[in-house]
């Protein structure tokens, strides 16, 4: 039986479905998955429901763990000599950086200590923080490959030490085509054959034919946002949009889902614009609850700083919702500006406010002159009201960011490579035999998106 380990910073967790979806899709495959964090959960919440702590937790750690993992460095110090010697004698990163960086080594040897007898063949780790080092001295020392999934800010924000990571690695997924492109564009002596665009996805179901939109009783504009209160979501940009929305004397509520360490400051920036009574911080929010939130909001709308590919625009679209993100990173592959949603110049305020306020004449004004203006292509036409996009972004997340056909398509290529890369026959293993028949029946087959006209309906 296939043996792979997959390291995660913490697992499980709500935050990140993904995760625990692909654990789940390659061990329907006959894969004997190994779960690990590099931190240990300290609560659990119903959305972890079915899902025990990982298998190996990194922390806290036992004396005798460290011990071992001392000893194992000694024996096979040829084997992690390069990457110390990188870090410390060569690179542009910050003693604190190259400090962290010989800790996150001790921490690998750890890992690899408590992997050693569990016959891994190939370990798997989720985001390029600093559990990807971790994994990949822990690779070192067992000699046995490894792989990490990249997804934005890991990549664009934090990259410490990704160019080492990158080239030690032996097979890179990340989430869109533009993630793609930067990481070949700025990593240059990365192989190009090694990464691979691997989606992400919702549940999703056929789009109907025409999308209901139910004429309004109410004045009111209904705004939301969710995701995680950390500075990259950038919800302060959101609170300034919403008091130059109060300025222009639109009457609105927004709601924003999602807990961190940004709530003092961004309650803080609430009342210094006086939004208390129309900006709402509804904290953690459970997966049947967002249906209503959902349900009842007239624009979803993302302000991140960096972001990969994000779920919550693909909910929302799945939904029928109309939605409006800023234009950066990977987001125009999903949103295609007027045609499956709408984009905004990152960072501008007056374009992100100016924007909303076509969507709202157009939501009650159904007869309202196309509307124009801005950076981006003709944002609706006569002939193509609201309904049509909401139509049309459902059509996009049900052709390409279907949860069950992009997992399928993640199985196939991770258990190919690790299999390619292990040099293993297939008439040896039965299992494996088993998983033979998938993979051919997907090879080739990828999932793109070249631009407006891939949308149908649109």
């Amino acid at each position: 039986m296939l043996t792979v380990a997959y390291l995660a910073n913490l697992f499980p967790s709500e935050v990140e479905p993904y995760v625990a979806e692909e654990i789940k899709e390659l061990r329907k495959r006959g894969v004997r998955v190994i779960t690990g964090s590099v931190r240990k959960r300290r609560e659990r919440r119903e959305a972890c429901a079915g899902w025990a702590a990982a298998e190996v937790e990194l922390q806290p750690l036992r004396v005798i763990i460290l011990l071992q993992a001392a000893w194992l460095c000694l024996r096979r110090w040829k084997q992690i000599s390069d990457l110390l010697r990188r870090v410390v004698g060569s690179g542009r990163e910050r003693p604190v950086q190259r400090g962290k960086a010989l800790l996150h080594t001790g921490l690998g040897a750890c890992y690899a200590v408590l992997l050693a007898k569990r016959g891994v063949e190939h370990i798997h780790i989720h985001h390029g923080y600093f559990g990807s080092w971790i994994g990949m001295v822990a690779a070192r020392l067992l000699g046995v490959g490894f792989s990490l999934t990249l997804h934005g800010s890991d990549l664009l924000l934090h990259g410490t030490y990704l160019d080492v990571k990158l080239a030690n690695c032996t097979l890179c997924l990340t989430v869109s085509e533009f993630n793609r492109r930067y990481i070949l564009e700025h990593y240059p002596r990365v192989e190009e054959k090694k990464v691979v665009v691997a989606r992400l996805g919702v549940d999703v179901i056929e789009p109907a034919i025409s999308v209901s939109s139910a004429p309004r009783s109410r004045k009111g504009f209904v705004l939301l946002a969710v995701g995680r209160l950390h500075a990259v979501k950038d919800h302060a940009f959101l609170v300034r949009a919403c008091a130059e929305l109060y300025q222009r004397g639109v009457e609105f509520e927004c709601s924003i889902a999602g807990e961190g360490p940004e709530r003092r400051p961004l309650e803080k920036l609430i009342r210094n614009h006086g939004l208390e009574n129309r900006v709402t911080l509804l904290g953690h929010v459970e997966g049947e609850q967002m249906s209503s939130l959902y349900n009842r909001a007239d624009v979803v709308v993302l302000t991140s700083r960096s972001e990969g590919l994000p779920l919550v625009l693909m909910e929302a679209m799945a939904r029928g919702k109309i939605v409006l993100a800023s234009a950066i990173t990977g987001i125009p592959e999903l949103v295609v500006a007027g045609k499956t949603g709408f984009l905004y110049d990152a960072g501008s305020l007056d374009d992100f406010a100016d924007r909303l306020l076509a969507i709202r004449s157009r939501m009650h004004a159904p007869d309202h002159p196309p509307l124009n203006g801005g950076p981006h292509p003709i944002i609706l036409s006569a002939g193509k009201p609201l309904d049509w996009v909401r139509h049309a972004a459902q059509t996009q997340v049900y052709h390409n960011f279907d949860r069950r056909r992009n997992l399928e398509s993640f199985g196939d290529l991770f258990i190919r490579h690790v299999l390619t890369e292990a040099g293993s026959l297939l008439h040896e293993n039965p299992v494996l035999q088993q998983i033979q028949l998938p993979v051919q029946r997907y090879r080739g087959a990828s999932v793109r998106i070249d631009g407006p006209d891939a949308v149908a309906g649109a």
